[in-house]
């Protein structure tokens, strides 16, 4: 009988989901979805100093967003403190861990002696086998690990492949602190053992993590889940991932106008490749991920091309679903970014009119937003720097003739405002853009927007009349 699939993401709630941690989010929900499985979620909050609440709603709000559903209740690591704390003591029962009564003068002279001479730091084992009847009065202890020291551990990893540490390098790693709480080491392999994950997908950073874990498994003769250790994500220059790159959390990118399901296919072609497809929808990166299209060298964050992908995204959205979005980025705005206070039905509708002619022109919902400003401006408009260069007096003049020309058109639309404007540009041998410019101008306070016929009609007569007039000499 096959296994059930099983893949957690777990993150330590002491920040913002940050793009990285998205990512990892996104593989281990396409892996388990593609072969039928679950992804479970466990927020890892031993750390009670630097964990918060808001940074687990942040979490769980940036998963949701992004459309990663996990399967089952979220777990909290902290919960299970005494389960945690249950194994150790099994494994120091079983003489597979001992109690390690050295100083924090001993450590900090191990630590020393390492940094003098060059290498990582690793506890020299000096309480493995001697007898507790020696410990200072007083002392309270750590519980370490007996791991072996000869041979190597080996791991088989997904991504990248056989990676082998000598034993030797590897020291006996504490499992519960001298207070009684357990590691992050220990807390892991007991959470992923029971909540019974088959498959740990997470950064390289863990890569170290791995080997030891694996000791830990091993003590306890239970199985180790299948490996795969992710390349981290770098800037467009190649080093580490920084602000300024597009490190942020994933209500940042929200807030910048990123579309949910762009964002996931940006994500998902950071470091895994399925030929030279570029636009995945959901089904098809379910059908097509897996690991071993996971490159081993970092990928590197490139924010023209996630602004392009949500450009494509925002003009293959139907009008009404982007009007959806608009509205729930609302709330994220600064108020002097916002249109909230100025939906109602009317401009409403007015937006879905424009939508298609927006659309082509925005690669954000930020550019929508703002290309749509037109609709909720008040009068007099305020004009930009160019739009106002526009307006000499003879430009006031034209405006003045063109509102007159346009008083009289009946019904009012695209098709009939642009039959009156060619026919008013043709009588007084004008070019078409030389009477399109100042009426763009007039009606939006800018020198771009959509086409301008497209402004007429969804402005609607009354409104377009009424802002002509304010600019007419």
């Amino acid at each position: 009988m096959t296994e059930t699939v099983v893949t957690r993401f777990a993150p330590s709630p002491t920040g913002f989901l940050h793009i990285g941690g998205a990512r990892t989010a996104l593989f281990n929900w396409l892996y388990a979805r593609k072969r039928g499985g679950k992804m479970l979620l466990r927020i890892e909050d031993t750390d009670r100093e630097r964990s918060t609440d808001a940074a687990i709603a942040a979490i769980l709000d940036g998963l949701s967003w992004l459309g990663i559903e996990w399967d089952g209740e979220t777990i909290y690591q902290f919960s299970r403190a005494a389960r945690h704390r249950e194994i150790a003591e099994q494994l120091l029962a079983e003489g597979k861990a001992y109690r390690c009564y050295a100083t924090p003068e001993e450590l900090t002279a191990m630590r020393e002696a390492a940094k003098a001479e060059g290498r990582a730091m690793r506890y020299d084992g000096r309480w493995r086998d001697r007898d507790p009847a020696e410990a200072p009065t007083g002392a309270r202890p750590v519980i370490r690990l007996k791991a072996p020291q000869s041979g190597e551990t080996v791991i088989e990893d997904e991504v990248q492949g056989r990676v082998v540490w000598q034993n030797e390098n590897l020291d006996d790693l504490v499992l519960l602190r001298s207070d009684g709480t357990p590691t992050y080491m220990l807390a892991v392999v007991v959470d992923d053992h029971d909540m019974g994950v088959t498959h740990v997908i997470r950064g390289d950073d863990h890569l170290i993590n791995a080997a030891r874990q694996k000791h830990i498994y091993d003590a306890l003769g239970w199985s180790v889940p299948t490996m795969a250790h992710i390349p981290l994500i770098h800037g467009p220059d190649g080093s580490k991932l920084s602000k300024r790159h597009g490190a942020l959390g994933v209500d940042a990118y929200r807030a910048m106008g990123y579309l949910p399901a762009a964002l996931r296919n940006y994500l998902v072609r950071l470091g895994w490749s399925h030929g030279d497809q570029e636009i995945f929808s959901t089904e098809e990166m379910i059908a097509a991920f897996d690991l071993p299209q996971i490159g081993r060298s970092a990928a590197r964050f490139d924010f023209a091309k996630l602004e392009n992908l949500n450009g494509h995204y925002i003009r293959t959205t139907g009008d009404a679903e982007l009007l959806a979005a608009i509205e729930a980025l609302l709330p994220f705005l600064p108020q002097n970014e916002t249109i909230g206070t100025k939906l109602n039905d009317t401009t409403r509708t007015q937006l879905l009119q424009a939508m298609p002619g927006l659309k082509e022109r925005a690669k954000t919902l930020l550019e929508l937003i703002d290309g749509a400003k037109f609709i909720f401006a008040d009068r007099p408009l305020a004009m930009d720097a160019k739009a106002a260069a526009v307006l000499t007096p003879e430009t006031r003049t034209l405006i003045g003739r063109l509102h007159e020309t346009l008083a009289a058109v009946s019904p009012w639309s695209a098709a009939t405002t642009e039959a009156a404007m060619r026919d008013f540009a043709e009588k007084n041998s004008l070019k078409l853009g030389a009477v399109a410019q100042p009426l763009r101008v007039a009606l939006t306070g800018r020198t771009t927007s959509p086409g301008i016929f497209e402004v007429l009609a969804v402005l609607g007569r009354e409104v377009c009349l009424d802002r002509l007039r304010d600019q007419a000499a």
